[in-house]
């Protein structure tokens, strides 16, 4: 029994060792596989990207003019808005004019009632006769009074109060003779008539109604249509350059456009600045004058005004939604030659709505994006909708290229089929 043990103790043993053996190598193969995992994963490179180029619009910066202009709201001024009120007090006996009419200066308006003042008229009149009839009478006591004198017959004293007599009925005939053009004045207040030529407002007063001199309401309101004015405020930043404008003798033209902006409904000249700015609003007042014959322009409107300051000559242009405003401040995606794209800061100047004035930052023929900017970045490449890969041109130039191409190939054809005929 011994030896069979021994034997079996003997087989054993070397499998265990053949055992642990095994297992260590796979252990050591499973580090060895991790580390090279770790290791490929640590050190790989990141696979290469493949650029896209963004279609875009592009356009070509050019030179031209480009005006130098304010928009500003106004209103429209009347040069002269009257409230005609009576001069005095009375019933009115007609009212001559009709609601909304034009009327011509002294035209009659209202008729009040002159029977009052023909009366006291008749009166002075009177006294006036009466006054007189004293007068001849004390200028002939004086003559006589003279003679007398002279002869030395009457005391001193009552030749001088004969000359004060005189003087005092002079004085009452003047009086009277004032008197007597008071009340012809009146006669003609009672003829109420426009002061200035324009149109009267609706009615204020019927026949029958009595008027006062201190009435608030006046009898009518004469509006004068034409010429007009539109007064407007521009801010004080830009008052240097139009008082300097109009200190050199230029008559810088006002267009006015109606409250919607749609249409020019008239055009004017700038003739008025105010003395003084507003300090709530920073903002000065001016003043435009309109003809007005078609009455375009109506009192208290509100419009669209727009000041034609200058005229930029020459200046460097670009679409307007080339200029874009971010953290640089302005600028603009400029097209380089390999057909990528760089951020370019400019400084934009007049608008004009499609077009803005580059003051400095582009020349003439620099292409800049005007549309497809959303996902742009600097470096980014781009490519020219309309234009073939490699084609640098613009848009709008490859249109007008490829028409003749095909214009030239149908030009071939013909030849062509001429030949062959």
């Amino acid at each position: 029994m011994q030896p069979s043990n021994q034997v079996s103790q003997t087989v054993s043993t070397p499998a265990k060792k053949s055992h642990r053996l095994g297992t260590a190598v796979a252990l050591a193969i499973l580090v060895l596989l991790a580390a090279a995992i770790a290791y490929h994963v640590m050190h790989r490179k990141p696979p290469r990207m493949h650029r896209t180029a963004q279609v875009v619009s592009a356009a070509s910066a050019t030179l031209g003019d480009m005006p130098v202009t304010l928009s500003e709201l106004g209103t429209v001024t009347p040069i002269a808005t009257v409230m005609v009120q009576p001069e005095l007090s009375g019933y009115l006996m007609n009212v001559a004019y009709k609601e909304g009419e034009d009327v011509e200066k002294g035209q009659l308006l209202v008729q009040i009632d002159p029977r009052p003042y023909l009366i006291d008229k008749q009166q002075a009149e009177a006294q006036l006769a009466k006054d007189q009839a004293t007068l001849s009478q004390a200028r002939s006591d004086l003559a006589r009074y003279s003679e007398l004198n002279d002869r030395k017959s009457i005391a001193q004293q009552t030749f001088v109060d004969e000359q004060f007599t005189v003087r005092q009925d002079e004085a009452a005939v003047k009086a009277d003779l004032a008197s007597i053009a008071q009340y012809d004045l009146d006669l003609t207040y009672c003829h109420v008539t426009s002061p200035i030529s324009g149109r009267v407002g609706l009615r204020l007063v019927d026949a029958g109604n009595y008027v006062t001199a201190s009435s608030s309401t006046g009898v009518a309101v004469v509006t004068q249509m034409k010429p007009t004015t539109v007064e407007f405020t521009v801010p004080q930043d830009s008052l240097g350059q139009v008082s300097e404008r109009m200190q050199a003798g230029a008559k810088l033209p006002v267009t006015v456009s109606d409250s919607n902006n749609n249409k020019p409904i008239a055009t004017g000249t700038l003739y008025a600045l105010s003395n003084q700015v507003a300090t709530s609003t920073g903002t000065v007042t001016l003043r435009a004058m309109f003809d007005n014959q078609d009455e375009k322009l109506y009192p208290n409107e509100f419009v669209n005004v727009k000041l034609l300051v200058d005229v930029l000559h020459q200046a460097v242009l670009v679409p307007t939604a080339a200029v874009q405003t971010g953290a640089p401040g302005s600028y603009v995606y400029l097209v380089n030659a390999d057909n990528t794209v760089s951020v370019h800061k400019v400084t934009p100047g007049p608008t004009n709505g499609p077009y803005t004035a580059i003051l400095s930052g582009l020349a003439q023929g620099d292409k800049v994006v005007t549309d497809g900017m959303d996902r742009l970045s600097d470096g980014a490449d781009v490519r020219i909708a309309g234009a073939g890969k490699g084609d640098e041109g613009d848009a709008d130039d490859a249109a007008p290229a490829s028409a003749a191409h095909a214009h030239h190939r149908h030009e071939h054809h013909r030849d062509d089929s001429k030949t062959a005929s």
